[in-house]
């Protein structure tokens, strides 16, 4: 299932993504770092690929040829995880 990083509404699409798609939903750019399935923010330059060139705005449309839709559920697991402790600090703060 693809999902947009910018919405995180489910995309079909079966044609390969390029530089100017954007999501029917939010029009954010689809061939993004966000919506890669190499990134990840804990690795160099955020990419798992090691070849690939630094890109400094991850959720802007690029020329990366290393590009690979991610194929994710609703949440990637490191979002998930986020919301999850940011609900916990929310919690611990509330009057």
């Amino acid at each position: 299932m693809k999902i947009c990083s910018a919405c995180r509404k489910e995309i079909e699409i079966e044609t390969k993504i390029g530089r100017r798609d954007v999501c029917p939903m939010c029009h954010a750019d689809l061939h993004s770092c966000l919506n890669c399935a190499f990134h990840k923010v804990s690795a160099p330059k955020q990419c798992i690929e090691p070849v690939a060139e630094m890109v400094r705005d991850k959720n802007k449309g690029n020329f990366c040829d290393y590009f690979l839709f991610a194929e994710l559920g609703p949440s990637r697991p490191a979002d998930a995880e986020a919301e999850k402790a940011r609900k916990a600090l929310n919690d611990l703060f509330k009057k």
